[in-house]
């Protein structure tokens, strides 16, 4: 006699008062796996995998968590009939499990390589997930009874992977449906689902960012259905010194090869160099295979090389250029596709949308395949065959256009690029006997050496033409004369690469090689690459060096912070170091400065439009609209030396329009700041926060805790520029008046002082054109040097003060905004909703 699987499911519902499926055998796929969002007596979230014709079940009371040292408890309730991965509704009060529920993930799952689903029955399985929400690897492991228990009880844990993150991430951001876009309360309220909501458009409000921590993806770098993609400054590598270690790293072979980036649009493709250059027709038959790509427009990234002897190298591809030999584009990027941005995905997630365009059967074109884990084996593999290195990237980290320590580059031998400017004489030859080398330094051009080898007699002459139709009498080094005798100049215009040995105490070359000019590079931006050690762990706290800058600091030694002593040079330090992770948020967006030229406990005061102080083009002036008709410069920055000049000239603090200057009139956030009646304590503020949280999280919006450096807290709305001024600040003022008006006690919406007795003043007025917030990682201008600190919702509650960092901890910020915890802090993807 077999026995039904769904008798207990069946016998706990009237399926004439509940809108749930009858339990009834289907067959389905076998490897379906969802999670409902189930508001019963209590929150919680139904984890469900098909398994054997059903869906065996588990209640996470809190959750499912992405970081691994969480271990939430999953309570075996009873199987469910595969029909019901579909439901997403409300149950009537007073039936089973009556409630709102809403379809919180869906995917498909499998077993890790040698285990199978009947492990559950041992009282575990290991398993990887494929879901909007829930990806990589998994475990439940059962526990052990107590007592006289007779439901099972389970432990659901995430597996350190790339897809792992902050304690809360997931249900902190997951607050709409994975196929309908509604949130609990529509859903409970029988609100239709949108027509753009649907299980194709993954970027809903409230859905899951990918993104890296503290990066912000640029507002103003949009896709263009339908158009060619227009050229993006590529991202950069940064020089290392070791292969990173840990799972969060990916790694690639390094190409010995022209970089490139190829738009595609129509049938048609446009191949860009590394600086912008189209250079389609070099590559042309390159061109006419991307074209090719099962794709509407898309913007890939990758290296064109040619082959010699089975591997990239640079001289077979000069040749191949000059005479159209055959040449292969190594993608290893997608930046963007059939109209959608995707810079602000992490690389994993970017890849495995590449993957699929590219099958490999026209040799032109291929994927570049990677791999995370074993960087040693495989760097020592790359070196031992004759390869140029290996690059390896952040497996979590969104695509920025400039040079990151998210991408690294390790080389098996030394080379780069040098200008050539000028070169000796040979009697043994019409060519020449050597090209004179320099770099750009901080003082313009720097005598590097001299390379004597790796001509041939072609190119020999060559290069003796183009340098003579550029001859000049002058040199534009110093170099030491007997190195230099007889030397012809030139103008500092080509590049090339050279490998070598190693250099003399002074930075000449010793032992160097001729490898091809860089057409594709600009002689001015050719500066020393010098390896930097590799990161410590994430879980160390590294002593962080100061990025070196072209700003100088005058009086150094001056006291800015009386109470800790801390000086004007320790403050521009402290900039230029915490400069790569507050740039996302602070860069290319009108600031104004508050300037305390004595120091902050002397007469400071408020900048928001140039008046002429800062010289130079390190900070930025943007023409902006008044309301009468006119204009005002204001300022705006976007890298360390920017911030360090405004230190130089007495900034202290720097507070952000709530926009870029990119997309002025459309707001890309929204911040309510919470003051505090001097009475209160920090706790009061605290739950005060997380209540705001839990009710933006009601409309759908995924929101962001930041400690001011003051006495309160920032909660941050991040938005898709859509809507303009006059509505986001109308949002921020009704959800503000509303919750004054339902908890007048606690709130108010207006900034009388006298009214804020025992209360918390909401102040929206910093949602409006032309307001200004303190941006993240700012020093306030207040006692003790504290600064402005993201923190995840979840370890706000153990933080017992506004002002827990301090200009002091930039190591401690830098390690913190790369940790899990923030991880995609500040990055959503959603739009205001109706209130």
């Amino acid at each position: 006699m077999s026995i039904d699987p769904l008798a207990k499911y069946n016998a706990k519902r009237d399926f004439a008062k509940t809108a749930e499926p009858a339990g009834t055998l289907a067959p389905g796929h076998g490897n379906r796996f969802i999670v409902q969002k189930h508001d019963a007596s209590r929150l919680h979230w139904d984890f469900r995998l098909e398994v054997d014709g059903v869906l065996k079940s588990w209640a996470v009371t809190r959750g499912p968590s992405i970081d691994p040292d969480q271990k939430r408890l999953a309570v075996r309730t009873e199987d469910h009939p595969l029909s019901y991965a579909d439901f997403e509704g409300t149950i009537p009060q007073g039936e089973y499990g009556g409630g709102t529920v809403m379809l919180w993930d869906s995917g498909t799952w499998a077993p890790i390589a040698g285990k199978s689903a009947k492990d559950l029955e041992q009282g575990h399985l290991h398993f990887v997930l494929e879901g909007e929400r829930m990806k990589g690897e998994w475990m439940l492991i059962r526990l052990k009874p107590r007592g006289k228990e007779k439901g099972e009880n389970w432990l659901l844990r995430k597996v350190g992977d790339a897809e792992a993150g902050g304690t809360d991430t997931l249900v902190e951001t997951g607050l709409t449906s994975v196929t309908t876009g509604r949130t609990m309360a529509e859903i409970a309220e029988g609100k239709k689902p949108s027509k753009q909501s649907t299980p194709s458009s993954p970027r809903t409000r409230g859905s899951r960012s990918s993104s890296t921590a503290g990066q912000k993806r640029d507002p103003r770098v949009r896709g263009n259905d339908g158009k060619m993609p227009v050229f993006q400054e590529p991202q950069l590598c940064t020089l290392v010194d070791a292969v990173p270690a840990g799972n969060q790293w990916l790694h690639e072979v390094k190409y010995d090869g022209y970089r490139a980036l190829i738009a595609v649009a129509k049938g048609k493709a446009k191949v860009f160099t590394r600086s912008g250059l189209d250079w389609t027709d070099k590559f042309q038959a390159i061109a006419d295979a991307v074209a090719k790509l099962p794709v509407k427009t898309a913007l890939l990234d990758g290296e064109i090389v040619a082959f010699k002897d089975g591997k990239p190298d640079f001289s077979t591809l000069k040749n191949a250029i000059s005479s159209g030999g055959e040449m292969t584009f190594f993608a290893f990027d997608l930046i963007q596709l059939d109209g959608e941005d995707l810079t602000g995905l992490a690389t994993i997630t970017r890849k495995e949308r590449l993957a699929p365009l590219i099958d490999g059967k026209d040799a032109r074109v291929q994927y570049s395949q990677h791999i995370i884990g074993q960087a040693e084996q495989l760097f020592e593999t790359m070196c031992r065959e004759g390869y140029e290195g290996v690059v390896s990237k952040r497996a979590d980290a969104p695509y920025r256009g400039k040079r990151t320590q998210a991408w690294l580059k390790i080389k098996c031998t030394q080379r780069q690029e040098f200008v050539i400017v000028g070169w000796t004489t040979s009697a043994k030859s019409r060519g020449f006997a050597s090209l004179l080398l320099g770099l750009n330094g901080p003082d313009g051009l720097v005598y590097a050496g001299k390379v004597g080898t790796g001509f041939s007699t072609d190119l020999m002459m060559e290069l003796r033409e183009r340098l003579e139709k550029i001859e000049r009498k002058t040199p534009t080094v110093k170099a030491p004369p007997a190195a230099v005798r007889g030397a012809h100049w030139v103008k500092p215009q080509l590049v090339a690469e050279v490998a070598y040995a190693e250099t003399t105490p002074d930075g000449v070359l010793r032992h160097s090689s001729f490898l091809g000019l860089r057409e594709d590079k600009a002689a001015s931006e050719v500066v020393a690459e010098t390896p930097v050690a590799v990161d410590a762990p994430e879980s160390h706290i590294p002593e962080t060096h100061i990025p070196e800058t072209h700003i100088k600091v005058s009086n150094r030694d001056r006291v800015i912070f009386p109470e800790s002593n801390v000086t004007k040079g320790e403050l521009a330090d402290y900039y230029a170091q915490v400069s790569s992770i507050m740039l996302p948020f602070a860069g290319s967006r009108p600031i104004s400065l508050v300037r305390c030229p004595q120091g902050r406990a002397k007469a400071c005061f408020f900048q928001k439009h140039d008046a002429g102080s800062f010289k130079g083009d390190h900070v930025h002036k943007v023409a902006i609209p008044e309301k009468d008709g006119s204009s005002e410069d204001y300022l705006y920055v976007d890298d360390a030396d920017g911030l360090v000049a405004c230190v130089q000239m007495g900034t202290i603090e720097f507070h952000g329009w709530g926009s870029s200057v990119g997309s002025l009139e459309q707001p890309d956030r929204m911040v309510f700041d919470l003051d505090p009646d001097e009475e209160l304590g920090f706790d009061v503020v605290k739950k005060a926060a997380a209540d705001l949280k839990e009710h933006l999280a009601e409309l759908g919006l995924v929101s962001f805790a930041m400690l001011s450096g003051g006495k309160g807290v920032h909660v941050v709305v991040p938005l898709t520029p859509q809507a303009e001024w006059p509505a986001v600040k109308d949002f921020a003022e009704r959800f503000a008046r509303a919750l004054g008006a339902a908890e007048p006690d606690r709130f108010l919406a207006t900034m009388s002082k006298a009214k804020r007795k025992g209360r918390i003043f909401i102040d929206w007025l910093r949602n409006q054109r032309g307001a200004t917030a303190v941006l993240p990682y700012v020093a306030r201008a207040r006692a003790g040097a504290p600064v402005a600190a993201p923190v995840s919702w979840s370890e706000l509650r153990d933080i017992d003060a506004a002002s827990r960092w301090g200009v002091r901890d930039a190591a401690a910020l830098i390690a913190r905004a790369r940790s899990r915890d923030l991880a995609g802090w500040g990055v959503a993807d959603q739009v205001l909703p109706d209130l």
